[in-house]
């Protein structure tokens, strides 16, 4: 499986902060390449954020996470994988999302993501706000003909209908529409993670009555991390499931940069666990959203967005 054009080049060879940046320094390939053929899981940018409610930046996202991403090498000494050797990984790049008209920004990402799927290719996707990984979801569901589970780790179920009483939809909606869509088989989601103040309980009362398990931060801490994982496991099963990680999903102690955050999450290290814990899984798909470099500080939010990429990979591979 191994493939020296897929293999990131060592810092011991050329500086981690020299080149071009891209996604943990593995090779960029445009759509015109024919070598994009082979690869096996592509990671892609949507640097877009039109569905933010409130403090905007992740349109920035991408861009940051690659350039933290330059940090990242070969082995994840935890679990002895090596994932750049296992499987053919490359950044496909960003898809061009106009950042003032949301029809034809979703509509551009889902013809790319189309693309790959078209070419067997496992999507990452890099965001931009949570809206995004509907562009994902739909596409794998016209692709696999059929609804699939989701693990989502966030502080919020973003399961609310549209804001302002009309139809146009937010990072605040992405699941309860991947629902209404038929997307998600709402058995087989579970949200880890929710806390802090809101509106009302509808959201909450939407993901209950059709069935999601959601895992509030509450039972979280009583429970411990690791049965929180094995909740997350139990519901999904074996079948095919995306993976959802809204950066929010940790403390803002630890991950500032980001647009919605509230207090009262897991530290980084607990993060990582969480995404060690899914490894096994039928895992189709995955994303990392809602990094917002504008509010970052020091670059502490993009560095722990990175690690969470490459153990994200990891539990995409056996």
């Amino acid at each position: 499986m191994s493939d020296p054009f897929f293999q990131p080049p060592s810092g011991t060879d050329l500086p981690r902060y020299a080149g071009v940046p891209s996604f943990m320094r593995l090779p960029h390939i445009t759509p015109d390449d024919p070598r994009r053929a082979e690869v096996d899981i592509g990671i892609f940018g949507l640097p877009w954020d039109g569905a933010t409610s409130n403090r905007p930046g992740a349109r920035h996202g991408p861009r940051g996470l690659r350039d933290a991403s330059t940090m990242i090498r070969e082995m994840n000494r935890a679990t002895g994988q090596k994932p750049f050797e296992a499987a053919r990984i490359a950044d496909l790049g960003d898809v061009a999302m106009s950042p003032v008209d949301q029809d034809e920004a979703l509509a551009a990402a889902q013809g790319f993501i189309r693309g790959i799927l078209g070419q067997g290719i496992r999507p990452f996707m890099v965001g931009g706000d949570h809206l995004c990984t509907l562009t994902v979801l739909r596409e794998l569901r016209a692709a696999r003909g059929e609804a699939f589970g989701l693990v989502l780790l966030d502080s919020h179920t973003d399961l609310y209908p549209p804001y302002f009483g009309g139809e146009t939809l937010t990072h605040g909606n992405p699941f309860r529409q991947g629902i209404e869509e038929g997307c998600l088989d709402p058995a087989r989601c579970v949200m880890i993670g929710m806390r802090g103040t809101s509106y009302n309980n509808s959201d909450f009362q939407y993901g209950w009555d059709k069935g999601v398990r959601i895992v509030p931060i509450e039972e979280c801490f009583e429970i411990g991390w690791r049965a929180a994982m094995q909740i997350a496991r139990q519901v999904v099963g074996t079948g095919p499931t995306y993976l959802s990680f809204d950066i929010d999903f940790v403390d803002p102690a630890f991950a500032p940069g980001t647009g919605t955050p509230e207090v009262g999450g897991p530290n980084s290290f607990d993060a990582i666990q969480c995404v060690r814990a899914l490894r096994g899984l039928d895992v189709i798909g995955a994303d990392l959203v809602e990094v917002s470099p504008p509010f970052d500080t020091g670059g502490i939010t993009t560095w722990l967005g990175a690690s969470v990429m490459f153990e994200l990979i990891c539990a995409m591979q056996p």
